[in-house]
């Protein structure tokens, strides 16, 4: 882990980009998905999908992976890098644990199947958010 204070706060990279992917797929090796768009997306070797976007926080980004199963179930996330001075219970792997086996038929919304965290709720709104806009991308355009 590296931090670095900034004038906005303390930011601390938790991951690179293959920490992220043997945490979320461990001895598996990765292909490049091209799509002509972000998010950087990669197929596992064992068929499940390994996804890098970013969302807001308050202020400043969020930088995380997401880990879809060959079944299109979450396998997992991981926090890869937070800069917000608020909000870092998002990091937090029991809060991360609530996405873990759900697909893309659930509500994914925040307050409703995801719980929030107070005082890292805008935190916690947009990584649901970004998690459930990568989950219709996986339906609409990964699962074909």
């Amino acid at each position: 882990m590296v931090l670095v204070v900034g004038a906005q706060g303390l930011a601390a990279v938790y991951l690179s980009i293959e920490e992220a992917q043997q945490a979320i797929f461990p001895g598996e090796t990765f292909t490049v998905v091209e799509l002509n768009k972000k998010p950087k997306i990669w197929r596992a070797s064992q068929g499940g999908f390994f996804i890098i976007d970013k969302v807001i926080g308050k202020h400043e980004w969020i930088t995380y992976a997401l880990g879809i199963n060959p079944d299109g179930s979450i396998r997992q996330i991981e926090i890869m890098e937070y800069r917000e001075a608020y909000g870092f219970e998002v990091c937090q792997k029991k809060w991360r644990k609530q996405f873990i086996g759900k697909t893309n038929t659930a509500a994914l919304k925040l307050n409703a199947d995801i719980k929030n965290i107070s005082g890292a709720t805008l935190s916690c709104r947009h990584v649901t958010d970004g998690v459930k806009d990568l989950m219709e991308l996986y339906e609409t355009v990964l699962k074909k």
